[in-house]
């Protein structure tokens, strides 16, 4: 059993909840999850977050196991937030723009399994919003001259939380590593399509 942190190191919520009435939750792999959940917890709406595991096949695994790339598992943030705060669209956006979504298994420097991009989705509204996106994004990386989305988009699979020194790890460590970057292209809004 992995040492899970039960609090958010910058908010104070709890990690596991119990969460508020009327949240949602989704899953974003992003490469490291490090930069990834820092974007997150500090967009409106987002109730709490947590880096973890998702998308393998050996249970509860370690930080160590999953580096090997034999897991299956990829690192991954758990959003929970608030709909009536933040609509899925705008968190969409930021997953998007914030990552290489071409890449397949890897992230900039980071190669491997683990850093491919997921997106996990857990309401039939979010799945919706989730592959029109896909389409949206593919189409303006594709005017852009990137090649096409290598993202899953599945419904998420279930989460193992990351030891507990790598919740919130760039609150902790402000000048930490972050390899996270996207390709400049923006997330198209309404207007624009």
């Amino acid at each position: 059993m992995t040492d899970v942190a039960l609090r958010h190191a910058v908010n104070g919520r709890p990690l596991e909840g119990p969460w508020p009435a009327g949240t949602e939750v989704a899953l974003f792999g992003m490469g490291c999850f490090w930069g990834a959940e820092r974007r997150f917890w500090e967009h409106p709406g987002v109730w709490v977050t947590a880096v973890g595991y998702a998308g393998g096949h050996v249970p509860n695994p370690t930080y160590e196991q999953v580096c090997t790339g034999r897991t299956g598992h990829a690192e991954v943030v758990r959003v929970v937030f608030e709909p009536s705060a933040v609509r899925f669209e705008d968190l969409l956006a930021l997953f998007w723009e914030g990552h290489d979504p071409t890449q397949g298994m890897r992230q900039g420097n980071d190669v491997g399994p683990q850093y491919r991009s997921l997106l996990g989705w857990t309401t039939e509204a979010q799945r919706i919003a989730a592959e029109a996106s896909r389409e949206t994004y593919g189409e303006a990386l594709r005017r852009a001259g990137y090649g096409p989305i290598t993202t899953e988009v599945v419904a998420a699979p279930r989460f193992w939380p990351a030891e507990e020194y790598h919740q919130q790890y760039l609150a902790k460590h402000p000048w930490g590593y972050c390899g996270l970057g996207g390709t400049g292209v923006a997330y198209p809004s309404a207007a624009q399509r």
